[in-house]
């Protein structure tokens, strides 16, 4: 949750407003609470979408059919207004996380749970197709965990063409991996019931395996998947869900249960006990914590047009500290408009402003990262404008994606829009990135990105070609090995390296260990062992003592799994080094392993800052600036991203004789940018060949767990114990 900004209204329709759930192309939603002190998850429309008489039309019909769902597993309407200048309806707040969240931060969920999951959504869409209504948007994030059992969200509201329920936070059509083949071929009439039980069924696989059925990567290649091939189910351990699953996702609409019929195999569960043990404590307190909830405090600062400033009160100036700061949200944005320190805007020097966006995941599975990135970037901004002799002003604007490649899309499409924007900062995640690039791309405006590493994503853009407005500061993961090959042949030598294969995450494993085996540690052997996605490691372990092994690579990208393997070696009594790439590098391994942690390797993309002394005077800043002891990862990449696009903003306004306040031509900022070599505080950043791959080397890393603490080591070749 966020909280509201001053845009937002104290209250609609008699709730009062409390936080921002969460905001997107078509409205915001809300947690508000009633007259009668209830909860509700609160969206309001967008007043130029409700000025549409046909979208109200809409919105009136099928409000009033979601208010006839009546089914306990359904978060119920409690109130709308479709008449209202922007129509608004309001559903019963749920404090539980979504499946989304339990199973990216606990992994896959049990059988018996999956069974349990299964029945009581089979009983909310019975509700939901008998209040007349097509769910069309069944996922993980629109499922809610709660103590008692599952709850389905977002069920039917206002569709726009084929698109989903507006009571979601933005609207595509539908979410690729989870859509019936009829919804991905775009054939509305044939969307009904049968599509709702195909999407169930992959969130079942989803919840049992921790995937997709049909995969991730590029919404064409997901969409070709889900309409040509067949399901991933290996990872479904108990047979009859497996081959309850498979029917659910037949391709024949005709051949899939119905709802009555998928309910009746499913069985029964108790509601007190359906939880694995770990989870009623989590969803005990984020219930607590929405209890906590105080009485918002209302922000103070006025609507503000977005290119007029305020000249802020000196009193105002005093409070900031002598850097002025105002905060406005701006078509659901958040955007910072930054001065320079001590001056009002009327005394400044008249300069160019030129305006950079942040695209990340600011509330989903990500948002950790994607805070620190968007606090990085700020800080910079902020140190830009301070200083006297700056040939511009940046100004800032943030947009959430909360990691989810219908909102990437929808948020990439509004920067392009906005002529104002010469540079992206983001996205922050493989599929976020992946789906934004291409409209970046075609718009020639500059992505800039050091947090997507999948070579997907440089095969997509074509990283080769000089034309390309997509920079993927993160070298990708076609290199993640390097600094391990390093490792292990000069710092402390292995001959005999064993690689696990781990089959849940069977692309990315194979990747690891192909180019392992090509280029092997000191020029020893490679032995190579496949895991099953669903099995321990053990037998891996006893064939790594057998091969006598001095080292042990975990190949795959599971924290929970990489942390079975390390627990494995550990009471096989393993001696020599243990080692993985930077996506099992996470507090979920660290927690899991424990003990076995120690001794660790790994190689990565990011750095700690605190251990570089060019990075010190940022880490100081960044500390005081933020009221925090450490610096979160990505907060020092963000920082240098944002230098790399004002050092070369600096050379265009360098190159023109009079730099003008009009908008920067984009195309002219991409070849500069492709021109560049900039010194950051993590590395230095250069493009080979005038394109936009990045020189790779200056940013692999290698970290080591010493006493349980991730232990950053430094630039690879430099590295040592």
């Amino acid at each position: 949750m966020r909280p509201l900004t001053a845009q937002d209204p104290v209250s609609v329709g008699g709730h009062r407003l409390l936080a921002r759930i969460g905001a997107g192309g078509m409205g915001v939603v809300y947690l508000a609470r009633s007259k009668g002190g209830a909860l509700a998850a609160l969206k309001v429309i967008r007043a130029e979408h409700a000025a549409d008489p046909g979208f109200r039309a809409r919105f009136r019909r099928e409000a009033q059919a979601a208010a006839r769902v009546d089914g306990r597993w359904t978060a119920p309407v409690t109130a709308a207004d479709p008449e209202a200048a922007e129509p608004w309806i309001a559903t019963a707040f749920v404090p539980g996380p979504s499946l989304a969240e339990t199973v990216a931060g606990y992994g896959p969920l049990p059988p018996r749970t999956v069974l349990a999951l299964g029945a009581r959504l089979a009983e909310a869409l019975a509700a939901v197709h008998t209040a007349g209504l097509v769910h069309r948007d069944i996922k993980p994030g629109n499922v809610l965990l709660a103590l008692d059992g599952p709850r389905l969200i977002d069920f039917g509201i206002a569709r726009v063409g084929g698109a989903t329920a507006l009571t979601a936070t933005d609207v595509v059509i539908g979410t690729p991996g989870y859509l019936a083949p009829e919804q991905a071929r775009a054939r509305d009439e044939e969307v009904g019931p049968p599509s709702d039980v195909f999407a169930l069924g992959c969130v079942l696989a989803y919840a049992a395996t921790g995937r997709p059925p049909f995969g991730g990567g590029t919404v064409p290649a997901v969409i070709f998947r889900t309409v040509h091939e067949e399901p991933r189910l290996d990872g479904i351990t108990e047979d009859g869900l497996r081959n309850l699953v498979a029917r659910c996702l037949a391709k024949d609409p005709a051949a899939r249960p119905t709802v009555p019929e998928l309910r009746a195999a499913l069985g029964d569960f108790c509601t007190d006990d359906w939880l694995p043990p770990t989870l009623p404590a989590v969803i005990a307190e984020r219930s607590a914590e929405v209890l906590r909830l105080p009485e918002p405090e209302r922000p103070t600062t006025p609507e503000t047009p977005v290119d007029e400033p305020p000249a802020p009160s000196r009193r105002r100036l005093l409070v900031l500290g002598g850097t002025a700061a105002v905060m406005l949200t701006v078509g659901g944005s958040t955007a910072a408009w930054l001065t320079g320190r001590g001056n009002s805007p009327s005394a400044a020097p008249s300069r160019p402003r030129r305006t950079v966006a942040v695209q990340a995941d600011l509330s989903g599975s990500g948002k950790e990262l994607g805070a620190s990135v968007e606090h990085g970037v700020r800080l910079a901004v902020e140190q830009h404008n301070a200083r006297a002799d700056r040939p511009f002003d940046l100004a800032l604007t943030v947009l959430d994606d909360a990691g989810d490649a219908g909102r990437a899309k929808e948020a990439a499409r509004r920067l392009v829009a906005d002529g104002r924007v010469c540079a992206v900062i983001g996205p922050t995640s493989d599929t976020t990135a992946l789906a934004a690039a291409d409209q970046y791309k075609a718009a020639l405006l500059p992505m800039v990105t050091a947090w997507a590493g999948s070579d997907s994503l440089y095969a997509a853009v074509d990283m080769k070609n000089s034309t390309s407005s997509v920079f993927q500061l993160r070298p990708s993961d076609t290199a993640i090995d390097t600094p391990l090959v390093r490792y292990l042949t000069s710092v402390r030598p292995a001959r005999r390296t064993f690689l696990v294969e781990d089959q849940a995450a069977r692309d990315y494993s194979w990747l690891i260990a192909q180019n392992l085996a090509a280029n092997p540690p000191s020029n020893g052997t490679i032995v190579r062992h496949q895991v099953a996605a669903t099995a321990d490691f053990g037998p891996a372990v006893t064939a790594a003592i057998a091969a006598r092994a001095q080292a042990v690579v975990y190949c795959g990208s599971s924290s929970r799994r990489a942390a079975s393997c390390a627990r494995a070696l550990r009471a096989a009594g393993f001696t020599g080094t243990p080692a993985a790439t930077e996506a099992v590098l996470t507090p979920e391994f660290l927690r899991a392993a424990g003990p076995a942690a120690e001794g660790w390797v790994f190689s990565a993309t990011f750095v700690d800052p605190s251990r570089l002394a060019p990075a010190a005077a940022f880490v100081r800043s960044f500390k005081k600036r933020y009221g925090v002891q450490s610096v979160g990862r990505g907060a020092a990449e963000g920082y240098d991203a944002l230098g790399l696009v004002a050092h070369a903003l600096g050379l265009v306004a360098h190159a023109l004789a009079s730099p003008g306040t009009g908008p920067v031509d984009r195309s002219n900022l991409t070849h500069r940018l492709r021109a560049v070599s900039y010194r950051g505080i993590t590395r230095t950043f250069a493009f080979r060949n005038r394109a936009a791959e990045v020189d790779e080397e200056p940013g692999l890393f290698l970290w080591r767990v010493e006493h349980g603490t991730p232990i950053f080591l430094g630039q690879y070749q430099e590295a040592k114990v």
